[in-house]
């Protein structure tokens, strides 16, 4: 069965797009798992697969490359909103995700910003094994965590360069603080308003850039005092901004650009 598809990025985070609008839903872990394979597939971080929605504009399941579901995407999100937005002619869109009800509107320069929702700080959330105090882990190195809808666990470094992040990414990903795994951020804080970011993807490995892990790192970096509420955060592909007032949703804006168009193919 062919399943016509849009491959986009947003600076260097690739995501498939499979609008499934008015018809049925043929993705399963299995057919994720071989559209995701970048040698004998499509390949892209995160699959975003577009369905009808009677609250919002369209509802959006999204999956990972190795076939495990996620709530939320940051990039895919803003992907989606940018070719909903083209084809009705408007400026903004809302979206449904596993986050809720997710506003998007389109700013200057090719930009889509998304209000992301606010994060889930509380333990029981993110989720962790144990109760403790979010902002400073009991484990090596001392990182903070929360959630975006998915859990992120973020480490502040002197220097990002020395991080061998696929080296420590795997084993940070599956420590037993951890039930769900997590995504790992390494981030250096240039000054108020600018980190440096690279990360280790939940069932992704390390990715050119992550809409939900620029926006974790963030907020994890306002609640530990080293930022301020808009923060330019580079990634290994690109620059994103991120802002949050530390109670609100957390307004994730960059650039998404269409790569290729084709058919892929369900046996």
């Amino acid at each position: 069965m062919p399943l016509p598809f849009v491959k986009m990025h947003a600076h260097g985070d690739d995501f498939v797009i499979i609008d499934r609008r008015g018809q049925d839903d043929p993705i399963t872990a299995q057919v994720a798992r071989r559209l995701g394979n970048r040698h004998t597939g499509i390949g892209f971080n995160q699959l975003a697969v577009v369905l009808d929605c009677e609250d919002a504009a369209a509802r959006i399941r999204f999956w990972n490359a190795d076939g495990t579901p996620l709530q939320t995407c940051g990039s895919a999100t803003r992907g989606v909103a940018d070719r909903l937005m083209h084809e009705a002619g408007t400026d903004s869109v809302v979206l449904r995700t596993d986050r809720g009800l997710l506003t998007c509107v389109r700013v200057s320069g090719q930009r889509v910003s998304v209000d992301m929702g606010a994060p889930s700080l509380d333990w029981s959330a993110v989720p962790l094994a144990e109760a403790m105090d979010t902002r400073l882990l009991p484990i090596d190195g001392h990182p903070a965590a929360c959630s975006m809808g998915n859990p992120h666990c973020t480490y502040f470094v002197d220097d990002i360069v020395a991080i061998d992040v696929a080296a420590v990414g795997p084993t940070l990903e599956v420590h037993p603080l951890f039930p769900a795994r997590t995504n790992v951020h390494f981030v250096q804080v240039l000054d108020r308003n600018h980190i440096r970011l690279r990360i280790w993807e939940r069932g992704g490995g390390v990715p050119q850039g992550s809409g939900s892990c620029c926006c974790a790192a963030v907020v994890n970096g306002i609640r530990r005092g080293l930022l301020d509420d808009t923060v330019a955060v580079q990634c290994d592909g690109g620059t994103v901004t991120v802002q949050w007032d530390g109670q609100d949703g957390v307004i994730l804006t960059g650039r998404v650009e269409p790569i290729m168009q084709g058919s892929a193919y369900v046996l």
